[in-house]
């Protein structure tokens, strides 16, 4: 993407196009390798499938079309911490079943250049093992987080 506007700023607009395209075939296709992990509050076991359809733990009235999970084990211990229900935290390693993409409700817009690892699918995801050891967020941390949460005016990209 940098290098097409390094392009358009030379006027070379058919290198331009060139890079663009380039750039957005790589979008939808993201080459992180993993290993990739769900936070939830779930109890779950391996061979598993989590799907999506489910009620966002942001938003309780959406019902979620993709399954979301991330590279960083920490980011996946913190969403299981912000998890919906009474159980406990439980982040899993899980392995895509199909084609994901970027999340782009932090991918270039909160976190330009997905510095979170944070991907969905609308495929499901298959468990195939459990993350016991993770830091944790200390219960202020999660204060801090639930209520920047709940003061955020920003709309999912669903």
């Amino acid at each position: 993407m940098n290098i097409a506007k390094c392009y358009e700023a030379l006027s070379d607009s058919e290198k331009a196009k060139e890079n663009y395209e380039l750039s957005n075939s790589y979008r939808r296709t993201p080459s992180d390798p993993g290993p990739f992990f769900h936070g939830t509050k779930a109890d779950l076991q391996v061979g598993d499938l989590l799907t999506a359809k489910g009620e966002s733990n942001y938003k309780s009235e959406l019902k979620m079309n993709h399954i979301y999970f991330t590279a960083l084990v920490s980011g996946a211990g913190l969403a299981a911490s912000l998890a919906k229900g009474d159980g406990s935290e439980r982040v899993y390693v899980v392995e895509p079943t199909e084609e994901f993409e970027n999340d782009p409700n932090v991918t270039d817009k909160k976190f330009p250049g997905n510095l979170t690892r944070s991907y969905r699918s609308q495929e499901p995801l298959k468990i195939v093992g459990e993350v016991t050891d993770w830091l944790q967020q200390t219960p202020e941390e999660l204060r801090q987080w639930r209520e920047k949460l709940a003061n955020n005016k920003g709309e999912i990209i669903n």
